[in-house]
C-alpha cells in the first residue's frame, strides 16, 4: 500500500456513501493518513461533507447517480455508511473491479433484516430469537401468533429505531404495521416480527476483519429505547464462556460476509443470558453504540475501520472504562444552537462531540457526551450528566 497526497496523481481516494456523524469520524481518520475523501449524501452540509475534499448531493437509493459519481471520481475505496442504499449497483460495480467496503454482498445482505437474519439463522445455524417475516397485516397477525406476545415489529429496512414498535396483544398489530410502513427508511413493504428473549443484557461486539485476520474490541454494553441507542459503555462485564461464544458467533458471520478479501469493522449485536448467547443484528460499518470508543480505546472504531480498509496493522486494542450518551434535539429547527457545553466539560474526564447536523426534524441525535471513569457506573454517571447539560435550541 502506497500513500499519496490529495489533489496529486499519487492520491488515494475514499468515497463515503452516507456522510453522517460516523462517516465524519471515518473521514477524519482517513485524512490523517493523506487520503482524499469524497462525501456523498442525500442532503447538503451533512457532517462528513463539512470536512471532505469534495461532496455530492443525491439520493443514495439512486444507483445511476452512484455510478455517475464513481466513474467521475474513480475512488480506490467505496465505503457505504448507511443502510438505505442502491446495493444492486454496488454489486455491479464490485464485479467491474471497484472496491466496495467491506464487500458488496455484506452491504446487500445487511441492508435488509430478512437477508441477514436468514443468513445467520438458516444458513449458519446461529441461535436467534424466534421470528417470522410479513408482507401484510394478515401475515403479521399470523407471525405474531407463531412467535408469541409480546413481540417486536421492525421494518426489514430501517435504522435507529425508525418504524419499530412492541405489540403486547393482538389488538396492537394494526398500529404496529401502519407505523412500520410509514416510518421505515426503505420501502421493502415487509417487517420482521420477533419473539421476546428473556436476556440479561445486550452488547455490541465490534469485530474487525483486517489483513491479518479478525480482532475483537472489548464488549460494548448499551441501552436502546424503541430501537434507538441512548447510552453505551465499555467494557461490559461478562463471563469468559459467554464472551467466547459471542466471539465465535461474530467470527462465523463476519467470515461468511467477507469471504477472502472483505475488510472493515462490523457492529455485531448480541443478547446474553448467563452463558447463553443469541445473534440479533449486524452492521457492516462503525456502530452508533461504538462512539464510546472515541475515549475508551487507543484506536476508535473509526480508526480501526480505516486501518482495516487500508490493510494496515491492527495490534492489540487496549481499552479503558468509558461511556457515551447521545445529545438529542427534541425540537424542529433549521438553525440549531447549543448551550451548556462549558458546563458539560467542567467535570474531569468528559468530552462533547457536536456533529454539525444542519437541522432537526423534531427528534434527532445531534451530538454525544463521552466520559471515562474509575468504573462503568462512574463513567455512565458522568456521561449522562454531561449530556443533560447540553441543550439544543432554535436560534
Amino acid at each position: 500500500m502506497k500513500f499519496g497526497t490529495p489533489f496529486t496523481p499519487s492520491t488515494v481516494k475514499l468515497m463515503l456513501l452516507g456522510s453522517g456523524e460516523l462517516g465524519r469520524e471515518v473521514a477524519i481518520e482517513a485524512m490523517r493518513l493523506g487520503i482524499e475523501v469524497i462525501a456523498c449524501d442525500r442532503y447538503e452540509h451533512a457532517p462528513a461533507m463539512q470536512i471532505a475534499h469534495r461532496n455530492y448531493v443525491f439520493p443514495m437509493r439512486e444507483g445511476a447517480e452512484i455510478r455517475k459519481v464513481v466513474e467521475k471520481e474513480k475512488p480506490d475505496f467505496i465505503v457505504p455508511e448507511i443502510e438505505a442504499i442502491a446495493t444492486e449497483t454496488l454489486v455491479e460495480l464490485e464485479k467491474e473491479g471497484w472496491r466496495v467496503i467491506p464487500t458488496a454482498r455484506a452491504v446487500r445482505l445487511t441492508m435488509d433484516r430478512q437477508g441477514i437474519r436468514q443468513l445467520a439463522a438458516e444458513t449458519l445455524k446461529l441461535p436467534t430469537s424466534p421470528y417470522r417475516f410479513a408482507g401484510s397485516l394478515e401475515e403479521l397477525q399470523a407471525g405474531a401468533k407463531a412467535v408469541g406476545f409480546p413481540c417486536f415489529i421492525k421494518p426489514t429496512m430501517s435504522s435507529s429505531g425508525h418504524g419499530q414498535s412492541v405489540a403486547r396483544k393482538p389488538q396492537d398489530l394494526a398500529r404496529s404495521w401502519k407505523f412500520a410502513m410509514e416510518d421505515a427508511r426503505g420501502k421493502t413493504n415487509k417487517v420482521i416480527v420477533e419473539g421476546k428473549i428473556n436476556f440479561d443484557y445486550e452488547i455490541t461486539l465490534l469485530t474487525v476483519r483486517h489483513a491479518a485476520g479478525i480482532s475483537f474490541c472489548s464488549p460494548v454494553g448499551h441501552i436502546q429505547i424503541d430501537g434507538d441507542y441512548r447510552e453505551s459503555w465499555q467494557p461490559h462485564p461478562m463471563s469468559k464462556t459467554a464472551l467466547k461464544k459471542a466471539q465465535a458467533i461474530a467470527k462465523k458471520v463476519v467470515d461468511n460476509l467477507c469471504g477472502k478479501n472483505g475488510r472493515g469493522i462490523f457492529g455485531v449485536e448480541l443478547f446474553i443470558k448467563g452463558d447463553k448467547v443469541w445473534f440479533s443484528e449486524l452492521s457492516p460499518r462503525p456502530h452508533d453504540t461504538g462512539m464510546v470508543t472515541m475515549v475508551s480505546q487507543t484506536m476508535s472504531e473509526m480508526e480501526l475501520h480505516v486501518r482495516a480498509i487500508l490493510d494496515l496493522p491492527i495490534p492489540e486494542i487496549p481499552c479503558r472504562t468509558g461511556a457515551s450518551v447521545p445529545i438529542l434535539a427534541e425540537i424542529k429547527t433549521d438553525n440549531p444552537t447549543y448551550t451548556g457545553v462549558e458546563q458539560a466539560l467542567k467535570e474531569k474526564g468528559t468530552w462533547v462531540r457536536l456533529f454539525g447536523k444542519p437541522s432537526s426534524p423534531g427528534h434527532r441525535r445531534m451530538g454525544v457526551a463521552l466520559a471515562i471513569g474509575k468504573d462503568v457506573k462512574d463513567a455512565r454517571k458522568k456521561a449522562a450528566a454531561a449530556a443533560k447539560k447540553v441543550r439544543v435550541v432554535n436560534s
